[in-house]
């Protein structure tokens, strides 16, 4: 039997910030954090009941400073959890003690409404029920329990096609027709959720990206359920895709004619599978094939803390950014900059395994080539933009002035790392903006100024790292010979491999760092 919502799937911009709306701000509890199924760099953070019971959940993959994406037909535009009729008043004067605008409370379909609009600006209704109160409340945050969030109380679905998405609805998933309003059917399920499915002719079409919903999933009691519709959906034109194991569910994918993307997941086994209701939400989890280990995922992944714990306080600062902050951080801190189509997580966990009490400070080049990050312009493989080579520089040397008063960090003891073209930047900046870098390691770098400044590095320590096969290896003792006359302490070394990172990198960049330590 298919009935009614199993969760709803958004995509957040700003993991803490949507932490700090869903944990904090509503309450939720957070039931699991997993690196994403499609692509295991996502973090996955799935909010809900104290049980994390199906039908109560809200899930948003992190794109971390990612694109944002285009609200229009072809998804869901608004999402709504049930409170009680008596609890707007309470949730009106929170949102306000929040200083967040809320609209409202509006009737709707017989309901007190109270708008929202969470960080990313996807929009959240507080609708007042009595008929969809959740098994298990959590009573774990500072809302007291009878003003708790109770669960999905239904989704407002963007169509060109009401009536085949009606439909669609009604002869695969449950639903039956309930009332209009408008432009607006609502559908309601056995299990009294609802699907607002509004005409959306002459709107535009959705695109994905942040501050979007990516899906919809409906509740299957068992597989059995999910080989049923599965079939009945092959006999039309939803084409839906292989099944899925998410471990805590089973699942299957459709578009319905309207162009949303609807899943199906089952019951079970649930949030619990894994962890002890006591613990939900405590601990990260890797899908079973994902090809990055769980500790350099632990890297990779957007850091974030829970209402009320210490966190990095990020700031609006010239270029795109992250830290990864150790367990035990020992107080050093590495700037990092990745070589061309990486970003501000690429040499996070190279670092990590040459200086694991580090905090790590990722950045991402702001010139792009066919879509992928870089630090300047190229214009062959072996020439390059200088106006742009100068300019990026500016910028960079402002970001890290920046980074240094924002961050309370001590430029003397900064270490900075680049690889390929983001290590040419950094040897470009050293002569460019004289005293900014002290410490660095330069991975697979070569020259890229036509003309070089005068300056003097003199206390200036460097350690560069070239391939024994690497095209652009030939240019290294060049770039050596040309610091160490400018004054700089420079250690070399050359890997057995080319232009490539690895694990050969580690041994001699721990090396050079316990000599710089003496």
């Amino acid at each position: 039997m298919v009935s009614g919502i199993h969760h709803v799937t958004a995509v957040t911009r700003k993991v803490q910030a949507n932490v700090d709306f869903y944990a904090g701000f509503l309450g939720m509890r957070l039931v699991k954090q997993t690196a994403g199924y499609e692509d295991a760099t996502q973090l996955h953070l799935f909010y809900g009941d104290a049980a994390g019971t199906p039908g109560s959940l809200l899930t948003f993959l992190a794109w971390e400073d990612g694109a944002p994406g285009r609200v229009g037909f072809g998804q869901i535009s608004e999402i709504s959890l049930s409170i009680d009729p008596a609890s707007i008043g309470y949730w009106l004067t929170r949102a306000m003690s929040f200083g967040l605008r809320s609209e409202g409370p509006a009737d709707e379909f017989g309901e007190p409404v109270l708008r929202l609009k969470d960080p990313d600006n996807i929009i959240l209704k507080l609708a007042g029920t009595k008929t969809l109160a959740s098994p298990a409340a959590w009573d774990g945050a500072s809302i007291p329990i009878e003003h708790a969030v109770q669960r999905v109380r239904g989704a407002t679905m963007l169509t060109e096609k009401p009536a085949e998405s009606r439909s669609f609805l009604e002869t695969h998933f449950g639903y039956r027709f309930q009332a209009n309003r408008g432009t607006i059917d609502r559908l309601v399920s056995q299990s009294g959720d609802v699907i607002d499915v509004r005409d959306a002719r002459g709107f535009w079409s959705g695109a994905p990206g942040t501050g979007t919903v990516d899906h919809v999933a409906f509740r299957a009691a068992n597989e059995e359920t999910l080989l049923s519709v599965r079939k009945a959906l092959e006999a039309t034109d939803a084409s839906p895709t292989n099944m899925h194991d998410r471990k805590y569910f089973r699942s299957l994918y459709a578009r319905e004619p309207g162009g949303t993307l609807v899943e199906l997941a089952t019951d079970k086994p649930g949030m619990t599978v894994d962890e002890e209701q006591a613990a939900l939400g405590t601990k990260l989890f890797s899908p079973p094939e994902a090809i990055t280990n769980l500790h350099d995922l632990k890297v990779v992944l957007p850091q974030f803390s829970m209402p009320g714990q210490p966190r990095v306080n990020y700031r609006e600062l010239p270029f795109v950014h992250r830290f990864y902050t150790p367990p035990d951080p020992d107080g050093s801190v590495f700037v990092l900059l990745h070589g061309s189509g990486g970003n501000e997580t690429t040499l996070m966990p190279l670092l990590n395994k040459a200086a694991p009490r580090a905090t790590l400070l990722g950045v991402r080049g702001r010139a792009t080539e066919e879509g992928f990050p870089r630090w300047y312009k190229r214009i062959t493989p072996f020439s390059f933009d200088q106006n742009d080579i100068k300019t990026e520089a500016e910028a960079f040397a402002a970001f890290i002035e920046g980074a240094v008063k924002s961050y309370g960090l001590d430029p003397q003891k900064v270490v900075y790392v680049g690889y390929s073209n983001g290590a040419n930047l950094l040897n470009s900046l050293l002569y460019l903006h004289p005293n900014l870098v002290h410490k660095a390691v330069l991975l697979r770098s070569m020259p890229v100024l036509s003309d070089y400044p005068h300056a003097d590095l003199k206390g200036t320590d460097l350690l560069v790292i070239s391939g024994k096969t690497d095209a652009y290896g030939k240019y290294a003792s060049e770039l050596e010979e040309r610091l160490k006359s400018s004054g700089a302490t420079v250690d070399s070394d050359v890997i057995p491999g080319g232009h490539d990172l690895g694990d050969a990198d580690i041994p001699i960049i721990q090396k050079w760092l316990l000599q710089e330590n003496r």
